[in-house]
């Protein structure tokens, strides 16, 4: 018996192509590389932008270039304690994401990744809740509050400036895959072609 909770995805687009397996796994390289690439910049990077377009753009597909970024991050960096952030703290981003993707204009799409930004410490704190207790956690999430307030101001100038355009050329790329290589339907949400 199916659980009523469950939203049926249709047969058509369970399936991954080819084409999709090597877009995701560029796409989770190419984010991670840019991650890697403005690490001198504090707390500004690229992978709250690219979750968001993941998101909107492959809907529930998404975790494929999402998991591949974190897999790379604990390739080069090993595992430890953050790791378990990774974990899950992407996902939350993304399922809002998906749930706003009706959203068009980049102000939106800018507010939601710059709270995403702010709020990063606190999603991130209930790990060392386990590990430091209620008191550590709370002053571990006290102390990095200056750096999630650089997270939200970095994530929101970047989804200002580029979520917009990155989305159409990303929906507009993914649909000619598509159609080229028979990968399915898009997700549901992706809009028409235009």
């Amino acid at each position: 018996m199916r659980s009523p909770w469950c939203i049926p995805v249709p047969e058509q687009s369970r399936r991954i192509s080819l084409g999709e397996v090597a877009l995701f796994g560029v796409l989770g390289g190419m984010t991670f590389a840019a991650k890697v690439g403005m690490a001198g910049l504090p707390n500004v990077e690229p992978v709250s932008l690219m979750v968001m377009l993941f998101a909107v753009t492959f809907g529930w597909k998404a975790v494929f270039p999402i998991y591949i970024y974190v897999l790379l991050e604990f390739a080069l960096y090993g595992l430890q304690l953050w790791s378990v952030n990774y974990l899950y703290v992407w996902m939350v981003l993304a399922g809002a994401a998906w749930l706003l993707r009706g959203m068009d204009g980049p102000v939106g799409w800018a507010l939601l990744s710059g709270v995403f930004g702010l709020l990063f410490g606190l999603l991130c704190a209930p790990v060392y809740l386990f590990t430091l207790g209620l008191h550590g956690a709370i002053v571990w999430w006290v102390n990095g509050i200056p750096f999630d307030i650089l997270h939200c101001a970095g994530n929101f100038v970047l989804a200002l400036g580029l979520f917009c355009p990155l989305r159409k050329l990303l929906e507009r790329r993914y649909r000619e895959l598509l159609g080229r290589h028979g990968g399915g339907s898009p997700p549901p949400g992706l809009p028409p072609p235009i």
